[in-house]
């Protein structure tokens, strides 16, 4: 028996990993891992669009239109950042790829930055005229979408000791699981 819960496909645990010291990432700046750091920007961003569409909605104050156009921007220039170092463990580092969080999270996040680059293209030339109901129904999709990635994303770095300041190797052998 662990010492780390085991539900799969949410929660994964193997007891080799929670007692390794982790599994250093391939992007890092004195051994600091970037990913961690960048994701905060194109959450906060695209969480900002559901938020500033909600008032639009209340209000109708086509600031908040634009506000939300702006932060969808924001959110796709600092989000394609956080894709290509995130992008780099993955490909990477076989821990990743050997967990469901790991394909949750790359592929949730691609899709939420689909859907931000088709919620982006649809305001263009009419930023105010779209945010109800599509931009408003978007922008709670990619919310959401970044609410379960960012848990599956938190397992990877908490629960299977990936992108951490670690000794372990990146590549492990086909022996391990």
């Amino acid at each position: 028996m662990t010492d780390t819960p085991n539900i799969p496909p949410f929660i994964e645990s193997d007891e080799r990993e929670y007692r390794d010291s982790g599994i250093p990432s391939t992007v890092a700046i004195a051994a600091h891992p970037l990913h961690p750091l960048i994701v905060t920007f194109p959450i906060a961003f695209l969480v900002g669009v559901f938020l500033t569409d909600v008032v639009y909605w209340i209000t109708s104050d086509v600031f908040w239109a634009r506000a939300s156009f702006w932060l969808i921007v924001g959110g796709l220039v600092t989000g394609l950042v956080a894709a290509l170092t995130g992008l780099m463990d993955f490909l990477k580092i076989d821990r990743v790829r050997k967990h469901t969080a790991g394909w949750v999270h790359a592929v949730g996040n691609a899709i939420a930055l689909v859907l931000t680059t088709v919620n982006w293209l649809i305001r263009l030339g009419n930023i105010d005229g779209i945010v109800v109901p599509y931009g408003l129904s978007i922008s709670t999709l990619v919310a959401a979408a970044l609410g379960i990635t960012g848990w599956y994303g938190a397992e990877l770095v908490y629960r299977h000791k990936v992108a951490v300041i670690g000794t372990s190797s990146r590549r492990e052998s086909a022996s391990v699981r």
